[in-house]
């Protein structure tokens, strides 16, 4: 059983920064891919980031790439930099572990999420 706690969300002006962290409860974080996914009312939960297990590869969905970065610790922790942020990118944010970094949202746990609000 793996449990995650996101921290970081918040409301920030458009082209703003704001970092998510995703704190895992497990003895064997280090075998799980990590992924963070996002959603808003009405909507599917849509991927914007995942890292593999070592941490050697990330992958982004488009509408983030360049801005936001995906990143993990040996301390148990993922994290979600995100910058030149737009209104667009408000949504309730979502960390997830998983056997496999993947772009679609079949990971295994799942955290609370924690919401991101970007003012224009």
């Amino acid at each position: 059983q793996v449990q995650l706690v996101e921290s970081g969300g918040g409301l920030v002006q458009a082209g703003g920064s704001l970092r998510l962290s995703c704190a895992a409860s497990t003895r064997t974080f280090s075998r799980y891919a990590m992924g963070w996914f996002r959603q808003t009312p009405g909507k599917e939960r849509e991927f914007v980031a995942a890292i593999t297990r070592s941490g050697a590869s990330t992958y982004y969905a488009d509408s983030v790439k360049g801005r936001f970065t995906i990143s993990r610790d040996s301390a148990k922790n993922t994290y979600l930099q995100m910058n030149s942020l737009k209104p667009e990118d408000t949504a309730v944010y979502y960390c997830a572990a998983g056997t496999v970094a993947v772009t679609i949202p079949n990971y295994d746990y799942w955290g609370q999420g924690t919401q991101v609000t970007v003012s224009s």
